[in-house]
């Protein structure tokens, strides 16, 4: 069939909404579908009407026809199917079938028309792909927005609660200087009362400050200042809060003050623990690619990056399970910008693409046909040329699967509450995916409030985070020859509900994907000579959880 047009429009001929599959005039459109009330004998069962030139396949909507125009050379068995399917998306994503409501939900209905039909010949797709694809575009966005508020929320929270804190540093050391003062170098007035000390001078000694975990080693605090409290202004993080300490500091003070500042910008990690994990922890906003290390980078440079998603349930099976994956391409020379970029085929050894089906979606811009029958990345447009020095995505895909073969990593919690409101948990991870090798695995296990865990034995290095309130253990690399560890900590109180140390979160980075897309070969779209490329691929989590 070659689908010329696919419309919406009123019992009078009014075009509601029209998406071309073909290059046509508007007026032409326009004029088909003004005459295609006339052409439609009353009390007519069939759904179909034919012209000298064209013919339509039609559906009632309440007040509004759906219409596909055609050339009559068209299989009319196939295009009733298309017909039904339109209709479906429509009725799916309109509320109520008026033409209010169609306009209002245009840009989707549009993006909709154009999953179903690609240059006038039918996809291979039905109503639910149509729907899941349609959500993936979104999908994204909603998380993005939930991440920046809660990131604004923390920001508030962690203002508010570094203001009480030096406040109450404050007055603490204010009141161990009054008491440290003495009445000695006062003069006395009638009555043997002495009077109050005019001035106050600093104690000599100083109260330790905690700085780490060894509970037996501890590090000088700082003086006590003169300061009013916290003080709001343009300058950088550090200077505000060394501001805030005491605007009267020397430049002694102020050094001995830096050690509690990093204290309280930083997570505590134990001696001996591992600097790469815990930038892994602090920059976890950071492009993951940039972690793993650049290559050299030819001319043309092609990029996969795939994000795993995951909810896990306590007893080691998957409730959830997504792969996300995109392919970027980068193109430095002009001359080698009218190019194609062939796909190879997954391996078929691939435990993950035996767990789900694999959903490819293209950019636009790309050649839908070439891509279904030879894996092929091209232009629709032979004779235009892929964007200069900037990233594009051409390639996405994405698979959803419950299958416990698909999981990258197992992650078992075990806590054993006792009588006294204390608990033992005791967490190990076992790599499941042999052909992984992950690096800066952080693993996050939430904390009772008010509670410091004391660890028995760990494998890699931990640290608490006093902002999240949770116990991070942190593993360099796992792989192969290393593929499980464990570790075994405790707490006094407040684990009368075990639910407290629920959902752990798991953050890995690796070098190897999950769904095996490679580029096999980049040839030059005009002379088709191969040309040089660099690639490189990165893996890592993007909700990986255990609740």
């Amino acid at each position: 069939m070659v689908l010329l047009a696919a419309s919406i429009s009123t019992r009078g001929g009014k075009p509601v909404i029209s998406r071309q599959f073909k290059e046509m005039p508007r007026s032409r459109i326009e004029g088909l579908l003004a005459s295609f009330p006339k052409l439609i004998s009353s009390g007519s069962q069939h759904t179909t009407v034919e012209t000298d030139a064209v013919r339509y396949v039609y559906q009632p909507l309440e007040d509004l026809y759906m219409i596909l125009i055609t050339n009559k050379n068209s299989n009319i068995l196939q295009d009733i199917d298309t017909l039904h399917l339109f209709a479906r998306v429509v009725s799916d994503m309109c509320r109520s079938l008026d033409e209010a409501t169609v306009l209002g939900n245009s840009f989707e209905l549009l993006g909709a028309f154009d999953e179903i039909v690609s240059l006038g010949y039918r996809e291979n797709v039905n109503i639910t792909q149509i729907r899941s694809i349609l959500e993936m575009e979104s999908h994204e966005e909603k998380i993005q927005e939930i991440i920046e508020r809660n990131k604004e929320m923390e920001a508030k929270e962690e203002l508010k609660r570094r203001a009480k804190q030096l406040e109450l540093q404050r007055r603490d050391a204010a009141r161990r200087g009054q008491m440290g003062g003495g009445y000695g170098g006062g003069s006395t007035i009638s009555g043997g009362y002495s009077s109050i000390p005019r001035q106050f001078e600093p104690p000599i000694s100083q109260a330790p400050v905690q700085t780490g975990f060894n509970n037996q080693a501890s590090a000088p605090a700082a003086k006590p200042f003169k300061g009013k409290g916290m003080q709001l202004g343009k300058k950088s993080k550090g200077s505000d809060l060394l501001g805030a300490i005491g605007g009267d500091l020397s430049t002694e003070e102020a050094a001995s003050a830096a050690p509690l500042l990093s204290q309280a910008q930083t997570s505590t990690a134990p001696a001996g623990g591992s600097p790469a994990a815990r930038q892994a922890v602090t920059n976890a906003n950071v492009d993951p690619i940039d972690i793993i290390g650049a290559v050299p980078e030819e001319s043309v440079h092609l990029v996969v990056k795939e994000r795993i998603s995951m909810t896990g349930n306590r007893d080691g099976g998957i409730e959830s399970l997504e792969i996300k994956g995109d392919l970027f391409l980068k193109v430095t020379d002009p001359s080698l910008a009218k190019l194609k970029i062939q796909v190879a085929q997954p391996s078929a050894s691939s435990s993950v693409l035996g767990a789900g089906d694999l959903q490819y979606k293209t950019h636009p811009h790309v050649d839908k046909n070439k891509w279904a029958s030879d894996r092929e990345v091209t232009l629709k447009d032979p004779r235009r040329p892929f964007p200069v020095n900037q990233s594009l995505g051409v390639l996405r895909w994405r698979m959803v699967t419950k299958d416990e073969t698909a999981m990258p990593i197992s992650i078992n919690c075990w806590p054993s509450p006792n009588a006294s409101g204390g608990c033992e948990v005791n967490i190990e991870y076992e790599l499941e995916n042999q052909d992984l090798e992950l690096v800066n695995l952080v693993i996050s296990i939430p904390l009772p409030d008010d509670s410091y865990p004391t660890v028995e034995t760990s494998d890699g290095s931990w640290s608490v985070n006093d902002e999240t309130q949770s116990l991070e253990w942190s593993i360099e690399r796992v792989s192969a020859q290393n593929s499980s560890g464990s570790l075994e900590f405790s707490v006094a109180s407040g684990a009368d509900d075990v639910n407290v140390f629920f959902p752990v979160q798991v953050d890995f980075i690796s070098e190897t994907t999950l769904c095996d897309v490679k580029v096999d070969q980049v040839t030059l779209a005009e002379s088709g000579r191969p040309t040089t490329f660099s690639q490189q691929s990165v893996l890592s989590s993007e909700n990986y959880l255990i609740a």
